[in-house]
């Protein structure tokens, strides 16, 4: 019954004699048992109760019950916690403590064949190739293999191919990460990681170590007091020790790629950590064209296109436009149902890229025409 009802029995003496186990109160009257469930589980907190016993004079009979654990609450604090540990765990990029478990090799087929356009940046790195491959030539002549290789460039000039290329012919290990990954609002969580990769690096010599975007975590340091900024300046100093930490008979290169290099710190470019910067620039007429052979190796083209005729109005193109520029050339010619892409496709697909879709129901005024007419004759002027 309810508890106010069992108190109020109390009060009118109705109860003669009531046991007390715990939280539970029982009452018998007439052979009939009553039931309630305390509010408190000492009657001593419990001011209602201890009056009406008093008023009524009734027997009160308590047998001590042991607080025995509340298993399910102590099963959900349990999950509570473990979720708390798992998520924080996630975040910091650690389960038990290293985050080497997430750093891996891979052993990569491409090589400086599949490199296109840019045949001075292949000459350069193939001193790297040489010391990974046969560094007792340099040491013979005391000479010192680059610690570290700096690729200088626009978006999609090459510069991860390159690396790519490197550790393929010099058949290394190849460990790529990119700068933002070091970074976490969580402090030395970027150090753990920087320390990882080089100790990973290191046991799996000759190996090459990619830095995409190393201006996300090698840019300037500051003196704010933004926790993120003390976190990148940690890992960017961590960078600098592991790359001072390692000799160059230990088979290992780090290379790195950005397109911001006035936002690099000043102690990541001197001379004993990155020796070598290597600008990547947009191919020229001859690259264009040979990058363009290397994307269409693969696709039937018609005997009307020129690969060399597309390189000449493909200027300022890098070597993923020209890659991007191959495949929308094939889109088109295969809503076409065709089973050759032509010069047509080509045409249409700069058009495209540059342009964006063509409107086929707009209908262009005489005057409008004669506009864009004068206008295409100053570019082929320029």
């Amino acid at each position: 019954m309810p508890y106010t009802e069992f108190i109020n029995k109390i009060k009118k003496g109705e109860f003669k004699k009531i046991e007390e186990k715990g939280t539970q109160l029982y009452a018998t009257e007439k052979d009939v048992v009553y039931y309630a469930e305390k509010l408190t589980d000492r009657a001593g907190q419990d001011n209602n109760f201890v009056n009406a016993v008093n008023s009524s004079n009734a027997e009160v009979k308590a047998e001590k019950v042991e607080e025995g654990i509340n298993f399910l609450s102590l099963f959900f604090n349990l999950i509570q916690i473990g979720l708390i540990f798992y998520f924080f765990s996630r975040s910091t990029g650690k389960v038990f403590g290293s985050t080497g478990n997430k750093i891996n090799s891979e052993k990569v087929e491409t090589k400086f064949s599949d490199v296109a356009g840019i045949d001075e940046v292949k000459e350069e790195l193939m001193e790297v190739v040489d010391f990974l491959k046969t560094p007792e030539r340099f040491l013979q002549t005391g000479a010192r293999a680059p610690k570290g290789v700096l690729l200088l460039g626009n978006p999609g000039t090459g510069k991860t191919l390159l690396a790519k290329a490197v550790a393929g012919e010099s058949n290394a290990n190849f460990f790529t990460m990119s700068g933002s990954e070091f970074v976490e609002m969580y402090v030395g969580v970027g150090a753990a990681r920087v320390r990882d990769l080089f100790k990973k690096a290191k046991a799996d010599s000759p190996s090459i170590i990619f830095i995409d975007e190393i201006d996300a975590v090698g840019g300037k340091r500051s003196s704010g007091p933004n926790r993120s900024d003390s976190e990148r300046e940690q890992t960017l100093n961590q960078l600098l020790v592991e790359m001072d930490g390692f000799d160059t008979d230990s088979k290992v290169i780090v290379m790195a790629a950005t397109n911001r290099e006035d936002m690099l710190d000043s102690a990541l470019l001197r001379a004993g950590r990155f020796d070598r910067k290597i600008n990547v620039t947009p191919p020229d007429l001859k690259g264009r064209t040979e990058i363009l052979a290397i994307h269409s190796k693969n696709k039937k083209l018609s005997s009307d296109v020129s690969l060399e005729a597309i390189a000449k109005i493909t200027a300022g193109f890098v070597g993923a436009d020209l890659a991007n520029l191959v495949n929308e050339a094939a889109i088109l010619a295969s809503r076409k149902n065709s089973s050759e892409i032509t010069m047509e496709d080509f045409d249409d697909a700069i058009d495209k890229i540059g342009l964006g879709l063509g409107k086929k129901g707009r209908i262009i005024k005489p005057q409008e025409k004669k506009l864009l007419a004068y206008h295409e004759a100053g570019h082929a002027l320029m």
